[in-house]
């Protein structure tokens, strides 16, 4: 007769999309663990019989990642090389109905703020006492610390309020609490995220909050940089620039999402803006934090966008000189009120126009990158990577801004240190230094 096996189960998070979704994966990974189950964080050795995967559905890209994704896992169990496949996060939230008819191999899917029935599978136990502590999935020396959750803005092409829910701010208590832990476990860095920055405290101070909120992180010993990521342009926080410029550790960064320039896009965005206020806003931002590296994201393609549109989006570019830019592609996306337009601009002419604001984008970061030759940084180092120590400045976050290379063959320095370097050359998103 067959006998059950007593072997325990491994656990393998895998997460795709932003850095809530990683956040969320570490808070995850930290319940199982203080279960007493064996879980992992992206583990590379093929030895775990159960595998979570934490999905985004953001975009079409995104969407058809995360599906990928679960078809690889259904069809490894399906073939006996796992026993049990759990999908979660957005596309799972906002799709669940029709993907678990789809995907039957799928053993449960959960939404968005169903931890504690991912832990029940596992007979484990929500630990309230861990509530600020969570393993990190990040080098050491920093950590994304999620200030709300959800957002109450209404931008046409966006979904995220359909998965993400409403704006829930968590306090500064909670937040410096948690700062205290990550300084406590060597974390150097934190970058405060969330689906909009700017209204943080309204629902919970009624009142913008995020000044408050920086003063205090600031007081936190261990703490070195604080970076501000997804801020909202329209009825921007002045205070929060007085915060920047006077509090020690924070940086002089700001990722600002503009999405366009046109005010015929602008309005069919719903961004509550025009070109003219979001030129003011700019020049305000840096006249109050002289230095302060600002880094935006556009989004071309929404229907109805002409030629002449971008061309407007270029020039505004050119004359704003934004120190990072990124730039996605339109995604028709069903419950929003932009799926009511006519995704008139066809995917290629989508991709072509986001080339060409790219190119725009090059010159300028080159341009910048050139005069930045001969100066001297503070660098945080981030890896050791073919042949290179690679960090950043604090006018750059992780993974999609500039990066220092310094020669590993000719200078040593310490993955997680900070150090001084000087810079000696410098490409268009890159730059090479050596230690001062």
């Amino acid at each position: 007769m067959k006998t059950k096996s007593l072997k325990k189960d491994k656990v393998n998070i895998i997460t795709l999309g932003c850095s809530k979704n990683t956040v969320d994966s570490e808070v995850l990974l930290s319940q199982l663990q203080a279960n007493q189950v064996q879980a992992f964080h992206q583990r590379e050795k093929d030895d775990c019989n159960v595998i979570i995967n934490n999905t985004c559905g953001f975009i079409d890209n995104a969407k058809q990642e995360s599906i990928d994704t679960i078809l690889n896992y259904a069809e490894a169990k399906s073939a006996g090389e796992i026993d049990k496949l759990y999908v979660t996060g957005c596309l799972s939230h906002r799709y669940k109905d029709e993907l678990q008819v789809e995907i039957p191999e799928v053993d449960a899917w959960f939404g968005r703020m169903e931890l504690a029935q991912i832990l029940k599978r596992f007979n484990a136990d929500y630990k309230h006492e861990l509530v600020g502590e969570r393993m990190l999935s990040t080098p050491a020396h920093f950590a994304y610390l999620k200030i709300s959750e959800g957002c109450n803005r209404t931008c046409s092409f966006c979904a995220i309020p359909l998965m993400r829910g409403q704006h829930i701010s968590r306090s500064i208590e909670d937040l410096v609490k948690e700062a205290k832990y990550l300084a406590g476990i060597g974390v150097k860095e934190i970058m405060l995220i969330a689906q909009e920055l700017t209204y943080y405290g309204l629902d919970i101070y009624k009142r913008r909050a995020l000044a408050d909120l920086l003063y205090a992180l600031n007081e936190v010993e261990g703490i070195e940089w604080i970076r501000l990521h997804y801020a909202y342009p329209s009825k921007f926080p002045m205070d929060v620039l007085e915060a920047v410029q006077n509090c020690k550790h924070v940086c002089k960064y700001l990722d600002m999402p503009l999405q366009h320039a046109s005010d015929n896009m602008l309005q069919a965005m719903n961004r509550q803006i025009t070109r003219a206020e979001t030129e003011e806003l700019v020049t305000a931002i840096r006249s109050a934090v002289p230095g302060i590296a600002i880094r935006t994201t556009m989004l071309v393609g929404f229907p109805g966008e002409t030629d002449a549109d971008i061309d407007i989006l270029c020039d505004f570019i050119r004359k704003m000189r934004f120190d990072r830019l990124g730039v996605f592609t339109y995604s028709h996306e069903e419950g929003t009120s932009g799926f009511n337009l006519t995704d008139d601009v066809p995917a290629e002419e989508k991709a072509a126009r986001a080339l060409r604001v790219m190119e725009v984008q090059e010159e300028i970061s080159m341009e910048i990158n050139q005069s930045k030759v001969g100066q001297t940084f503070r660098v945080l180092i981030d890896r050791l990577e073919g042949g290179y120590f690679i960090g950043r400045t604090e006018y750059d976050s992780p993974e999609v801004d500039n990066e220092v290379l310094i020669d590993a063959q000719a200078h040593y320095v310490r993955v997680g240190d900070f150090v001084t370097a000087q810079i000696v050359r410098a490409e268009a998103f890159d730059l090479y230094a050596e230690p001062v």
